[in-house]
């Protein structure tokens, strides 16, 4: 049997394989992206606005400070990219296409969930107010006292989408999937008190933030909206990350499931096929490592349970 050499994966030669293994995860994508497009069709529920409640309905009608084209930029290309490079270092296969499926996924589902709720809640957002009445002249229902709205019906449409802040929710599900990758890759939490390895977890975090941020101060939302948003997408990126990859705090944390299953279907394979164990041409003692070394014997050296470390 040819020798197995860990990290060296490629997507020559392992990639149709995986592609044809996780067929329906890709088909499932594609069906959470026909679920977005209709979600963001619909109507959503309008909520009774009536005139008394439009005192905090006025804030300033406004451009976003982080436009609705760069969120899928800060929440998809930025981790896609960190996935790339790690990629092109390690030549793992397994790590990149778990990655970006556990990626999209976390996105796509908070997305779907996202729209979902903003649909079926229907709050008015902080500016409502200027996008039912563009030219300030406010016309209310005598009986209800309910707002008649005379402006743009796209611009009101979107006037009832306030709860939760998709922004927001999709940057936390995107940047918290990254965050979660880069802890598992630079053993984040080995034990050795190494703080600056929290401040790179700790960076995409604070991007998300800081887009959250910005929904309050652009006055698309209110600042309940935003903690929904981030909560949501948080939640969803953990568990999307934990659906292919270990804990980070895990001994074999640096790797997706798939490859250390991958490495005990390759040693089985090779017990069953050569009784002889000093004519076996596979690195059996690499591949026993990544199951039975103690936890605190967490060295970088060249019999580390991480081989994707030890270049």
């Amino acid at each position: 049997m040819p020798e197995i050499q860990l990290g060296t994966h490629t997507v020559r030669s392992h990639g149709a394989r995986l592609a044809r293994v996780h067929m329906h995860d890709w088909l499932i994508l594609v069906l959470l992206v026909v679920i977005e497009v209709v979600l963001n069709v619909i109507e959503p529920f309008h909520r009774f606005v009536g005139q008394e409640m439009m005192t905090d309905l006025k804030y300033p009608l406004q451009d976003n400070t982080v436009p609705l084209w760069a969120v899928p930029i800060i929440a998809i290309l930025i981790p896609f990219t960190v996935f790339i490079i790690y990629y092109f270092i390690r030549k793992d296969v397994y790590d990149l296409h778990h990655a970006i499926l556990g990626l999209l996924f976390a996105v796509l589902i908070t997305g779907v969930m996202t729209d979902a709720i903003k649909d079926g809640v229907g709050r008015p957002r902080p500016d409502f107010y200027w996008r039912c009445f563009p030219d300030g002249k406010g016309v209310f229902d005598r009986n209800t006292t309910g707002v008649l709205c005379t402006g743009d019906k796209s611009v009101i449409k979107e006037g009832y989408k306030s709860f939760p802040s998709g922004h927001t929710s999709w940057s936390f599900a995107g940047l918290g999937f990254l965050a979660w990758y880069l802890s598992g890759k630079i053993r984040a939490f080995d034990q050795r008190g190494h703080v600056a390895k929290l401040c790179i977890v700790f960076l995409p975090l604070l991007i998300a933030a800081l887009v959250g941020v910005s929904r309050v101060d652009d006055y698309w939302h209110h600042w309940q909206d935003v903690f929904a948003g981030g909560l949501l997408g948080l939640t969803i990126a953990s568990f999307c990350y934990l659906q292919f990859f270990p804990a980070p705090y895990h001994i074999d944390g640096w790797g997706p499931h798939a490859y250390f299953q991958m490495l005990a279907e390759s040693r089985n394979e090779v017990q069953a096929s050569s009784p002889n164990a000093n004519n076996i041409n596979v690195q059996q003692s690499e591949i026993e490592s990544v199951y039975i070394q103690p936890q605190h014997e967490m060295r970088f050296n060249t019999q580390d349970s991480s081989p994707m470390l030890n270049r």
